[in-house]
């Protein structure tokens, strides 16, 4: 098989890619190792930056998220029961939109298959060859049949665990890393959402968030040990956990309900330098990770994306590699300010295991500096849009 574009994932990062090289007449193939059913049935986060929307707007599908998406204007802060609010609008001009990350590769997904796009599912044995030579190939297994791609280059869409990151040369690739000492565990429930914004707090207790889906579904958060485990928690201890951690006034209005889903998460920021190997370009989480405080893990995959497609249509359209070849360095500049302000975020809301009395008096001290003044909210609202591209 031949093709101009081989894209390894079938995720959000790699779907997108697909889409947009197809509206300007450049062909991929999407390979993926689990099912259509299996990538949608993923549980992430919903928090869209316009830099995103606009990208679905461009790939032509925009169309249900303009129609079923919530634009929020802010978001609130809590710390004990002291909270506070972060308008976007006031600071910016610019609002978030919440869209389940499942419904833009659910919307993706249709689309490609809509196009005719080639999409190979349950892939095995992926190795990447020849990236660093102009006739890169990929090799694969369906269904224990051997198969192989021949194609001017290679996206890397494939996550942290994939391939692609490995195909790099250690004497190439470089990477840096920070594990968190705690986890989220994650609720979803068909109740209705206990504010129409979005809640960071901050407590004695530990981080929670309270988030949406829609107007009858809800996702929340708390910080946890990462030596536990879903089955830990109840439904009922989740609910009590949640309401000792927000404060009292929302505790009084949240509706609680049986989850629907359930698990935990650990947090990381990583990223690995470079970006490009030869015809080989990563995208996404492939290339880098950030705590899910702030919603940036599927919004800086977007801004890869952003950039390897503008750089590939500029090499197929004009015939310049000025694109592909600064593609690593524009995308590491954004994906670096993004884990600053994820792992800022994160220092602001989360109990370390290692914080002393005078770390947590800091720790009120930037939360009661970030509400009282102007300028530090103004960044923080347009850290949390998201930075141009």
């Amino acid at each position: 098989m031949k093709t101009q574009v081989a894209i390894i994932g079938g995720g959000p990062a790699g779907l997108l890619l697909s889409q947009l090289l197809h509206v300007r007449g450049i062909d991929s193939v999407i390979l993926e190792r689990k099912t259509r059913d299996y990538v949608l049935g993923r549980i992430r986060a919903g928090v869209l930056e316009q830099g995103l929307v606009r990208l679905m707007e461009e790939a032509g599908c925009a169309e249900r998220m303009h129609a079923e998406g919530y634009s929020h204007d802010g978001a609130l802060i809590s710390y004990g029961d002291e909270m506070f609010r972060i308008d976007f609008a006031e600071h910016t001009g610019t609002p978030v939109l919440i869209y389940g990350q499942t419904e833009v590769t659910r919307d993706l997904y249709d689309a490609r298959e809509k196009a005719g796009g080639k999409i190979e599912f349950e892939v095995e044995d992926v190795e990447i060859r020849d990236a660093d030579t102009d006739q890169p190939h990929v090799l694969y297994t369906v269904g224990g049949e051997a198969r192989r791609i021949e194609c001017d280059f290679i996206a890397g869409c494939d996550g942290f665990h994939g391939v692609s990151r490995q195909a790099i040369p250690l004497s190439v690739r470089r990477e840096y890393e920070k594990i968190y000492p705690f986890g989220w565990l994650g609720v979803l429930s068909e109740t209705p959402p206990v504010n129409h914004e979005l809640i960071y707090a901050n407590s004695e207790r530990g981080f929670a968030l309270c988030s949406m889906r829609n107007e009858n579904l809800s996702r929340y958060y708390i910080q946890c040990s990462l030596s536990d485990s879903p089955a830990d928690w109840t439904d009922e201890a989740f609910w009590e956990e949640l309401k000792r951690r927000i404060p009292k006034a929302q505790a009084d209005q949240l509706v609680t309900g049986p989850s629907i889903e359930k698990s935990i998460a650990p947090l990381r920021s990583f990223v690995t330098e470079p970006m490009r190997w030869g015809r080989l370009f990563l995208c996404g989480d492939a290339a880098h990770i950030v705590p899910p405080t702030g919603a940036k893990g599927l919004n800086t995959a977007a801004s890869d994306v952003h950039y390897l497609y503008n750089a590939l249509r500029d090499y197929y359209e004009n015939g310049s590699e000025t694109g592909i070849d600064g593609y690593s360095q524009k995308a590491l500049a954004r994906v670096w300010k993004a884990e600053r302000f994820s792992w800022w975020f994160s220092s602001l809301l989360h109990r370390y295991p290692d914080q002393a009395a005078f770390d947590l008096k800091m720790q009120i001290a930037d939360l009661e500096f970030l509400r009282s003044n102007t300028a530090a909210q103004k960044a923080m609202a347009e850290n949390y849009v998201g930075l141009p591209y």
